[in-house]
């Protein structure tokens, strides 16, 4: 299944000459791992009141999520070329009036923690049964809004709330620990009141005994800090800064599917 959405990842982003690929392909088994193995939905019924909630707030990996959201039977992966193209309900980050199974609209970084923690709270208060799970980039936790949703989540014990961490190292203008270094994680994390856990983020049974830890820890919501490589599965896209926000062209998305197909 991986293997499928990051070839799709590719040829999204390599149809519309534009896109993230480093950031997508960096948290596929991520996405794929919940929506396949833990979260509770039915893509017939998006809008089912008891369904799980995930949350995109790294918003630029939006190609990741259309993916998996295809797969499982959301829309037809007929549209997943449609990318970034005028009138589609695919833009380059996720829109949640146009695109059926994305819970909220991301993009500006540091805010899809405060919203997931929002949705776990009017769980709690509406007694669901549901459980909010949020992806954020390593980068997008130099913003303070992030600590302000963490000190809520804890401050309000949210323990039907989740946040997994792609942490690859890397962002937009180089490395996360040369631009705004907010190691340690784990113990800021732990400091804010959260459990923390440290996982292989392209572990497909690593992620699913987090994401089971997570799902039986009560008082306090959980951090995964998931570390993963930006690029993964392409060879001269692993751990290349370059291509955060560049779209592979010609022999170079060849080269790239070759590659991913034979993984």
């Amino acid at each position: 299944m991986c293997r499928e959405v990051r070839k799709n990842v590719l040829i999204m982003i390599g149809t519309a000459g534009s896109g993230h690929p480093g950031g997508s392909l960096s948290c596929v088994e991520i996405i794929s791992t919940l929506y396949f193995g833990v979260m509770r939905v039915k893509p017939e019924d998006p809008n089912w009141p008891d369904r799980d909630r995930f949350v995109l707030s790294k918003g630029h990996a939006a190609p990741t999520l259309y993916a998996v959201l295809a797969e499982k039977g959301f829309f037809s992966k007929d549209l997943l070329p449609t990318l970034r193209k005028f009138g589609s309900p695919l833009q380059g980050h996720p829109d949640a009036k146009k695109t059926p199974g994305v819970e909220v609209s991301t993009g500006s970084l540091g805010q899809g923690l405060s919203m997931a923690v929002g949705m776990a709270l009017a769980g709690k208060l509406d007694r669901k049964t549901y459980r909010v799970w949020a992806l954020l980039g390593d980068g997008e936790c130099q913003e303070g809004q992030v600590w302000e949703a963490a000190m809520a989540a804890s401050h309000y014990k949210l323990d039907n709330l989740a946040a997994f961490i792609d942490f690859n190292g890397l962002q937009i203008d180089g490395r996360v620990e040369e631009i705004m270094n907010p190691s340690p994680l784990a113990d800021k994390w732990r400091a804010f009141g959260w459990r923390v856990l440290e996982v292989d983020g392209h572990d497909v049974e690593a992620l699913l005994e987090a994401a089971s830890y997570a799902s039986e820890s009560l008082g306090a919501p959980t951090a995964i800090i998931a570390r993963t490589v930006k690029g993964k599965g392409v060879s001269f896209m692993e751990g290349q800064r370059e291509w955060h926000g560049k779209a592979p062209k010609g022999e170079e998305l060849s080269r790239a599917l070759q590659e991913v197909a034979k993984s």
